[in-house]
Order: structure tokens, then sequence, then C-alpha cells
């Protein structure tokens, strides 16, 4: 090795030295925590609903509602691309069939659902309002169900759906913000009959 190799070899082993100690610390590296989306959802004012139907009800004002003749109608989120399907059964004395059919909506939905938690009962003996509100885990096509009953004349019921393909994750924000309105909604209802 010449002496100009030496003195260049010199040189590179100072400079590697002295960046050697100027980038290392005492301090340890910490990763980043994973970030998690957050989203915020406006808060709701309320819509008194009082056509002509058997009740009366109040709905958010970040939907829309349509109704059609037999008073069934339709509670859509068009921000959250999800609609709250409502159906009005009049009951005649067939109380206990109406109920099953609309549980049998719910329990159809076992066979996909991670937990089918238990219903949030609901009454209002003053108002003579009483139902209950299912709330169902997982990738199913409706994660809320609720009714609303006089036990006499009148049932109302309803199914949340949304308009994508069912991701249970990427859907909850969504479905507890619905939850809080279709809560608000059942203690509303009130009976014209």
């Amino acid at each position: 090795m010449n002496k100009k190799q030496l003195t260049n070899t010199l040189i590179f082993l100072s400079f590697l030295s002295i960046f050697s100690f100027f980038s290392c610390s005492d301090e340890d590296v910490i990763p980043k925590p994973n970030g998690f989306l957050r989203l915020k959802y406006p808060e709701a004012k309320y819509i008194s609903f009082k056509e002509d139907c058997p009740y009366v009800l109040e709905y958010s004002d970040q939907a829309t509602f349509s109704i059609n003749q037999r008073c069934w109608g339709e509670i859509r989120y068009p921000k959250l691309k999800a609609t709250l399907h409502l159906t009005y059964r009049p009951i005649n004395g067939n109380l206990d069939d109406v109920l099953r059919d609309v549980e049998k909506l719910t329990w159809e939905h076992t066979q996909k659902a991670d937990a089918i938690n238990a219903p949030k009962v609901y009454e209002n003996a003053k108002d003579n309002v009483y139902g209950s509100l299912m709330k169902i885990d997982g990738n199913v096509a409706s994660n809320i169900q609720f009714h609303v009953t006089d036990s006499t004349k009148n049932l109302l019921s309803g199914a949340l759906y949304f308009e994508v393909k069912p991701n249970y994750d990427s859907i909850v924000p969504a479905i507890e913000y619905i939850q809080k309105d279709v809560q608000h909604l059942m203690e509303s209802v009130r009976w014209k009959n």
C-alpha cells in the first residue's frame, strides 16, 4: 500500500468513525403505535313524523324519511349508505304470530353472526309502547333490528341495512351512531289509535 492509499484509507476511517459517533444515541428506539381511524359524526337533531299513519315518531335530521300507503317507511342515511327499513303491522289478536315473524328475521342471522347480543328492552307504560332492540355482531346483512308495539293494535318493526358488502369491523362506528337514532326513534313512538 503506498502512502497516498494509506492517507485515503485513514481519512475514510476517520469520517466513518465520526459519522458513527454522531449517529448513535443513548435513546431507545420506540416504534409508533398503530393508528386508528377516527370518524366524527354530527350530533343529530330530530324531526317529527306525523303523517296519516297509526303512529308518530322522531327521526334524525341526518336522514331522509319516505313512507308508502301501508305506512311502511325507509329512513335513509345517504352519507353512511345505510337504510333503516320500517314495517308497520296491525295487530288483530295475533301478536304472538307477528312477533314470531319479526324475531325470525333476527334468528336467520345466527349462521353468519359472531354474536347476537341480549335484547335491550324498552317499556313506556304511560304511552303504551313496549319493545326491544337487537344488535347483531358480525358480517351479517342487518346489524340492528327492533320492534315496538302497544300489544293490542299496532306493531312497528325495523331493520338496518348498509348498501355495501358486510364488513363488520369497518361499519361498527356507523352502526353505533345509527343505534342511538334507533333508540331515540323507539322512545318517541306514540300510537294514534
